[in-house]
C-alpha cells in the first residue's frame, strides 16, 4: 500500500501556484481539506507564467498543452471543469517539421491525415511503416500510464508487477531511436518522433523506448493551445480554487518552515506566520530541500536537464512558412544532442522550436502584429557556459539565432522585432532552477519511476513535493499528475462523501460559466 502523510491535514499549505501547485490544490480541496496558496509571483503559473509589453501578451513558459483530461481531473476534484473555464482549441497540424534539406511535413494527431501526409512527403513504405509505429506508441501509452506514470512509488520492487513485462515485450527498455527505426527508415521522420526524448534531459540513441510515450502524447493524443495563452489555463486553475473555497496568497515569499520534531507546523513568508498541518512544496528542488534543512542521500548527484535560450519577439508582420508550432531542424542531429549533454557547447546547426500564438489567438498581440516564441536548447550551466558568461554571450546568441532564422527563409525577421524578451539559463538560475536549467533533473533511468527523487522526504512526516524535479517528471502533462499525486499522499486518494468546497462546486456547476 502506498504511504501516505500521517497525522492530521485539516489544513494544508501549497507553496507554489504553478501546475503542480495549483492541481494539488485542486484535488486537496475536492477531499474536503482547508487550503492556503502561498506564491511569491503577483499572480499564479509559476513557469507557466505571463509578461506584458505594450499590448503583447508573453507566455514566459510551456506553450504546448497535451493530454488535457489531466487538467480536467484537476477541476472535476472540485465540481467544476476545464471546458467551462478555459477556450481549447485543437491544432491542426499540431506541428510543421522544416528540414535542412528544404522539405516540410505537418505533423497531423488524426491517423488518416498523418498517413496521407507521411506518403506525400515519403511515400506508402514509411506511411505503412508509420501504421505500424501509432500502434506501438498506443499500446506503450496504455501500459505505462496508470502503473508507472500516474503512481507514487515507495520503492523499486511496485515495478515488479505483469505491466512491466508486457513493456519490456514491447521493447520499452530498448533505445528510443533504434526502435523508432524499426518502423522507419526515413532519417527525418525518424526525427520528428523522437526529438521528444530532449524533453526528458536524453539524447533518442540513449533514452529508453520507454519514453516515446512523451512521442504519443505529441502527435497522438493531440495538441491544444487555451484561448488567451497557456497562461489562461493556470489563471482558471486558480480562479475554481479560490471559488472552491482556497486561499490564495499572492506575492508573498516563503523564507522557512516551522517544524517540531518531525512535523512542519508553520509556513513562515516575509508577510507572516500560516499555521499548518501539512506542507506541498513545488519549487525547484534545491530550493525545497533548503526550505526542508535536508535533502535525501543518493550514490550520485542529480544529473540535470540541457536548458534553453527563449526570444519572445513581437514583430510587425509573420511569415506563412509558419504553423502555429514550428520544428526548424538542422542538418546536424546526433552531434546537435552531443554538444547538448556532453560537451557542453551551443548548438553549432541548431534545431529551434519556433511558436506562433497569434496564428491561432490574434488578440495576444496588438492589431496587425504578431508574436513569435523562438526556442533553442543549449547545455544548462553545469556543463555549458557559466550564469555569468551569458551577461556577454546574450546579446551575440540572440542576433546568431536571429541570423539563422533569416537563412531558413524568416526574412526580414530582424528588422521586424519591435518588442522582445530574451531568456537565457542565467535568468532560471536567478529564479532558483538548479543548473540554469528550466528542465530539472534529467530523466535518466536513474532518476526515472522509483529512483526520481521522490515526493516524500524522510526526516518529515508531513510534508510532500510536487513540480517536474519529483515524481513523475517534466512536462505539463507529468506536472499536473505530480500535484494530483501529492494530494494523495496526505488524503489517501479518498473523498468525503460530503465537504463544504464539494457543496460550492456544485452549486456552481448548475450556473453557466463563460470560458476565460
Amino acid at each position: 500500500m502506498t504511504r501516505t502523510v500521517s497525522g492530521r491535514t485539516d489544513h494544508v499549505v501549497v507553496v507554489g501556484a504553478g501546475l503542480s501547485g495549483l492541481a494539488a490544490a485542486l484535488h486537496l480541496l475536492g477531499a474536503g481539506r482547508r487550503v492556503t496558496v502561498v506564491e511569491r509571483d503577483t499572480s499564479p503559473g509559476g513557469r507557466a507564467g505571463r509578461v506584458e509589453r505594450n499590448g503583447y501578451l508573453i507566455d514566459t513558459g510551456p506553450t504546448v498543452l497535451t493530454m488535457p483530461h489531466l487538467a480536467d481531473e484537476a477541476f472535476a476534484a472540485v465540481g467544476d471543469s476545464l471546458r467551462a473555464r478555459v477556450d481549447l482549441v485543437p491544432l491542426h497540424p499540431a506541428y510543421r517539421a522544416g528540414f535542412a534539406d528544404g522539405s516540410t511535413l505537418d505533423v497531423h494527431t488524426g491517423a488518416e491525415a498523418m498517413e496521407a501526409e507521411i506518403e506525400r512527403f515519403a511515400g506508402a513504405r514509411e506511411a505503412a511503416g508509420y501504421r505500424r509505429l501509432r500502434a506501438w506508441l498506443e499500446r506503450l501509452y496504455r501500459v505505462q500510464m496508470r502503473r508507472f506514470i500516474d503512481a507514487d512509488f515507495d520503492s523499486p520492487l511496485q515495478l515488479l508487477h505483469p505491466d512491466l513485462a508486457r513493456l519490456a515485450a514491447l521493447g520499452g527498455f530498448g533505445r528510443l531511436d533504434a526502435r523508432i527505426g524499426r518502423f522507419l527508415h526515413d532519417e527525418r521522420l525518424r526525427r520528428v518522433f523522437s526529438f521528444q526524448s530532449l524533453y526528458a534531459g536524453v539524447a533518442p540513441e540513449r533514452a529508453l523506448a520507454a519514453y516515446g510515450v512523451i512521442a504519443y502524447m505529441d502527435t497522438v493524443a493531440g495538441v491544444y493551445f487555451p484561448r488567451g495563452g497557456m497562461h489562461a489555463l493556470p489563471r482558471a486553475m486558480a480562479d475554481a480554487a479560490g471559488d472552491a473555497g482556497a486561499e490564495l496568497r499572492f506575492g508573498e515569499t516563503v523564507t522557512r518552515l516551522e517544524r517540531s520534531g518531525e512535523r512542519i507546523t508553520g509556513v513562515v513568508t516575509d508577510a507572516g506566520r500560516i499555521a499548518c498541518d501539512a506542507v506541498v512544496l513545488t519549487p525547484d528542488l534545491p530550493v525545497t530541500y533548503r526550505l526542508l534543512g535536508r535533502a535525501p542521500r543518493r550514490a550520485m548527484g542529480l544529473r540535470f536537464s540541457p536548458s534553453a535560450v527563449i526570444l519572445h519577439a513581437g514583430t510587425d508582420r509573420t511569415w506563412p512558412a509558419l504553423a502555429h508550432h514550428t520544428i526548424s531542424f538542422g542538418a546536424a542531429w546526433k552531434r546537435t544532442f552531443t554538444e547538448l549533454t556532453e560537451t557542453g557547447d551551443l548548438m553549432s546547426d541548431p534545431s529551434l522550436l519556433i511558436t506562433r500564438p497569434t496564428a491561432t489567438d490574434p488578440g495576444l498581440a496588438p492589431p496587425g502584429r504578431h508574436l513569435h516564441y523562438i526556442l533553442a536548447p543549449c547545455p544548462n550551466t553545469a556543463i555549458g557556459p557559466g550564469a555569468a558568461d551569458w551577461h556577454d554571450l546574450a546579446p551575440r546568441y540572440r542576433d546568431r539565432l536571429l541570423g539563422e532564422l533569416e537563412r531558413r527563409g524568416l526574412d526580414g525577421i530582424a528588422s521586424a522585432v519591435e518588442e522582445e524578451c530574451l531568456v537565457t539559463p542565467a535568468d532560471w538560475q536567478a529564479q532558483g532552477h538548479a543548473a540554469g536549467s528550466p528542465f530539472s533533473a534529467a530523466h535518466t533511468f536513474a532518476q526515472t519511476g522509483p529512483f526520481r527523487p521522490r515526493n516524500l522526504v524522510r526526516g518529515t512526516a508531513n510534508a510532500v513535493l510536487a513540480g517536474c524535479g519529483t515524481t513523475p517528471g517534466v512536462g505539463v502533462p507529468t506536472v499536473l499528475l505530480s500535484g494530483k499525486l501529492a494530494a494523495a499522499r496526505i488524503t489517501g486518494g479518498t473523498r468525503p462523501a460530503s465537504t463544504a468546497g464539494r457543496r460550492r462546486a456544485a452549486a456552481r456547476t448548475s450556473r453557466e460559466r463563460r470560458p476565460v
